[in-house]
């Protein structure tokens, strides 16, 4: 048998990282606990076939759009790193800095998620952090997100900046959501030619994020594995799509 390229090994490797990411990171979302945990907490758990352990089913409330200063620590560490196969990072997380020209009122800063229910980030930030549009400022406007814009948002987006002349976006992105797709490309492209500046986030970029945006008690961030390489993947991908 052939001996596996060191980027079959890579991916194999990435996608064991992320199935055991996204079980933890599902079991959290989802309320589960431990099988230990659980056994104490009066019959939360019953024994089903083959002495397997069960968690009975719970009300979750309807997911929402999440508006705030800082995140937490393991969401980022989660949702911002930059494998390729992005199993079990179902939301999107969005990082903004907004510089609307006047030096007084100075820099807007926070951060969103979704769950990809009803608005998706993107969509949400013009509305929710960014409501009071005044036609006569100069937005410079920085994203760092965890991926890029599905078709749907980088459509509006485009939209929206070829009717405002006076913002100027950037987007910084971990990963590129699907971008095998045509749909995902054009709309890429689209962003591209309505002025967007488009990138993938570079190692220091993470560092960055960490630090601005991150409850993290004043712990450095340790990059992964392979952050360097998995940065040049994409952006490699990312040029392909926009020359």
């Amino acid at each position: 048998m052939a001996e596996k390229s060191h980027t079959q090994k890579r991916r194999e490797r990435e996608a064991a990282e992320a199935k055991n990411e996204a079980k933890e990171a599902n079991a959290m979302d989802n309320g589960e606990v431990s099988s230990d945990a659980a056994t104490s907490t009066n019959g939360a758990v019953a024994n089903g076939q083959n002495g397997e352990v069960q968690v009975e089913a719970m009300e979750l409330p309807p997911f929402e759009i999440i508006v705030g200063d800082k995140m937490d620590p393991f969401a980022f560490k989660f949702q911002f790193k930059n494998v390729e196969y992005s199993s079990g990072r179902n939301k999107t997380f969005l990082c903004y800095l907004v510089d609307r020209g006047n030096a007084a009122e100075g820099l807007l800063r926070g951060y969103l998620e979704d769950e990809h229910a009803g608005n998706h980030a993107e969509e949400a930030f013009f509305t929710q952090c960014l409501p009071q549009y005044d036609p006569a400022l100069k937005y410079t406007i920085t994203w760092y997100v965890s991926s890029s814009p599905c078709a749907g948002c980088a459509t509006k987006i485009a939209d929206m900046l070829k009717a405002r002349k006076n913002i100027k976006l950037s987007i910084f992105a971990a990963r590129l959501f699907e971008w095998e797709e045509e749909d995902i490309q054009a709309g890429l492209k689209s962003l591209h030619a309505a002025g967007c500046k488009l990138r993938v986030m570079k190692p220091l970029d993470f560092s960055y994020t960490w630090d601005t945006f991150v409850e993290n008690e004043d712990e450095p961030l340790n990059l992964w594995e392979d952050c360097k390489e998995n940065y040049e993947y994409y952006q490699e991908r990312l040029a392909d799509i926009l020359q």
